[in-house]
């Protein structure tokens, strides 16, 4: 057994790797497709690249903070426009994207608290 214990370690680092690596080539593919939309101007395909990048969660990936800094801007955006339907699906995109990222602890919770208190602000400001 004692023999074996190099093998299967060596392994499973080898695996953990392949996963990482391939989690890293995805999040990199979907942030340039919302980079691309997002200099176009065209905002649900850029949201999508974002947010898809956002899911793709690895430890201090610089691209995670980027896609929800980019995220949020297109809900300011959108808000400074008049245009409150568009800003509320930004601020829920951003806010969904965190909630179905697993991780070791929930990541992105001072994201999640800004985009509760957009979509409360904007919800009554609909109200009025």
């Amino acid at each position: 057994m004692m023999s074996r214990l190099p093998t299967i370690i060596t392994t499973f680092l080898i695996c953990l790797s392949l996963i990482a690596i391939n989690t890293w080539w995805r999040q990199k593919i979907q942030f340039q497709a919302g980079e691309e939309a997002y200099q176009k101007g065209v905002f649900i395909p850029a949201l999508t690249g974002y947010e898809s990048a956002i899911r793709m969660y690895l430890p201090f990936s610089s691209r995670v903070e980027l896609s929800a800094k980019r995220i949020w801007t297109m809900g300011e955006n959108a808000e400074h426009k008049g245009d409150t339907e568009r800003a509320l699906i930004a601020y829920r995109s951003l806010r969904s994207a965190f909630y179905g990222t697993v991780w070791l602890q929930q990541p992105g919770q001072e994201w999640i608290s800004r985009c509760d208190r957009k979509i409360e602000a904007l919800l009554e400001q609909k109200k009025e």
